[in-house]
């Protein structure tokens, strides 16, 4: 089968392994062709891909500058307002959230010809739609009531979010999803988008591995997001009404992303804190750092190890100083990237986030697969991950925070348990290890439902490109002569 998956950047290799869950299902199932579309930010520089046996990489910019293009001629943009019109009324006025698919399709249709999708949604007459469907008396405006920065923020951010409907990739030729057997959206959000438009358009398939998780962690990252109610609001409405979209359209459940992992390493011999974040202001180190004092002053022969890159000019020599003189200094470890997550969980009893603003949902799910009780900061989507499996404190509270490690590094039975229920928690809805058999018989199930294009006459043979009964017929005349 020719099989496409779609997934944001990070979905492919951010999990432990070389390439990810990706690389494991492309290693595990060789007798498919896969071939990989990415979602790429742009306010870095795209990661390799990190999966081997892959027939080609496609990739799109999600953020940054918006593409070139002109915008539509008059005539094309009444229907490029009405469609866009109707999108914004699903996400902001309560019993019209029907309309949201129709108002996809129909603005990727526009842009498939002419090219002017991106052009029209930063455009004056965009966001004067929004302005005025925004503002509607009976829109929801529980979050604050939306001003005229809300409008340009909330307009330049679902342009990137629409970005992929305007992607190369909808063609029928070698490299473009309708030439697919099926698509395969590894981690929801809009990733999904370019699966919804190929079966929309092409009657291709698609099945969704970890929406849940992957919707989790958007919605924790801009409920944390500085952007002001009324955005964050309408954008979570947007990622929500499209996880219902794919939910919807989606044509078989799959399992989820599980991972069997090998025993927890052992503990270190002495108690050992592990803090896991960039050197920045926004994950707070300095927290980390008051904290351990006190933990210090109860349990003299505690360490800290602090994994991170320097995030901020001159900040790792500020938290050495700040160590300095809280007279922590010849037990703190500023040991910078580590080798893998795996390495930096091992070498310590605990794990500890420590973040004021938000944490990464699929770091918090690594730490817990490795079997090590966490302990973290109740930010962003932290309490949806950990669950009863981890200990929640408060923010910017040092007290707090030196409580919830003492009690762990205390009581090695309870550490223990929390570890081991963290686990199979993330395990059971976090994990990255496909069940190959499982996709197996997913992926041949859908191609006997769902058979693709007939060959061209004069083409090679492909997978699945007739279905059986096709073959079945063919043969009759061929067995009868036998006979």
């Amino acid at each position: 089968m020719r099989i496409a998956l779609l997934t944001e950047s990070g979905h492919t290799g951010a999990q432990r392994g070389e390439g990810g869950w990706c690389g494991r299902l492309v290693d595990g199932l060789p007798e498919h062709e896969f071939r990989l579309y990415r979602l790429l930010p742009a306010d870095r520089p795209a990661p390799p891909a990190g999966v081997g046996g892959l027939r080609g990489v496609h990739e799109l910019p999600m953020g940054g500058r918006r593409p070139a293009g002109r915008g539509p001629a008059a005539l094309r943009r009444r229907g490029y307002l009405k469609a866009y019109e109707e999108l914004v009324r699903a996400l902001v006025m309560p019993g019209e959230q029907d309309g949201f698919g129709s108002a996809l399709y129909r603005l990727a249709a526009l842009g498939r010809g002419d090219d002017a999708l991106p052009a029209f949604l930063g455009s004056g007459h965009a966001h004067r739609v929004l302005e005025r469907i925004w503002q509607t008396p009976g829109a929801d405006t529980a979050a604050g009531e939306p001003q005229v920065c809300d409008v340009l923020v909330a307009a330049d951010l679902l342009e990137q979010c629409l970005r992929p409907l305007s992607a190369p990739w909808y063609g029928t030729g070698p490299a473009g999803l309708g030439g697919t057997d099926l698509c395969h959206v590894v981690g929801g959000g809009p990733a999904a988008l370019p699966a919804l438009v190929a079966r929309e358009l092409h009657g291709v398939p698609f099945v969704v591995t970890g929406n849940g998780p992957h919707l989790l962690a958007r919605d924790g990252g801009h409920r944390a997001a500085r952007y002001r109610g009324p955005v964050r609001a309408l954008l979570l409405s947007f990622l929500r009404q499209l996880a219902e979209e794919t939910r919807r359209h989606a044509a078989a459940p799959t399992p989820g992303r599980r991972r069997h992992e090998d025993a927890p390493a052992d503990e270190p011999g002495v108690p050992t804190l592990v803090w896991a974040g960039a050197l920045e202001p926004g994950h707070d180190p300095e927290l980390m750092l008051h904290a351990f004092a006190l933990v210090r002053a109860e349990l003299p022969d505690a360490r800290l190890a602090m994994y991170g890159e320097e995030g901020a000019p001159g900040y790792l020599a500020h938290c050495e100083a700040v160590a300095g003189r809280l007279g922590i200094a010849d037990a703190v470890e500023f040991a910078g990237r580590p080798e893998s997550p795996a390495a930096a969980w091992a070498s310590g009893s605990a794990v500890v986030f420590g973040a004021h603003d938000r944490h990464a949902p699929r770091l918090l799910a690594d730490a817990m697969l490795s079997g090590r009780a966490v302990v973290a900061t109740e930010t962003g989507a932290a309490r949806e991950v950990l669950g009863p499996a981890g200990l929640l404190v408060p923010p910017r509270n040092p007290r707090a925070l030196a409580g919830a490690c003492l009690a762990l590094l205390r009581d090695p039975e309870r550490r223990a348990r929390l570890g081991g229920a963290g686990r199979l928690r993330a395990q059971e809805r976090f994990g990255v290890e496909p069940t190959v058999g499982a996709f197996r018989e997913i992926y041949l199930e859908l191609a006997s439902r769902y058979p693709a294009f007939p060959a061209r006459p004069g083409a090679p043979a492909q997978p699945f490109a007739r279905p059986a009964e096709y073959w079945v017929a063919a043969a009759r005349p061929a067995l009868a002569e036998a006979v």
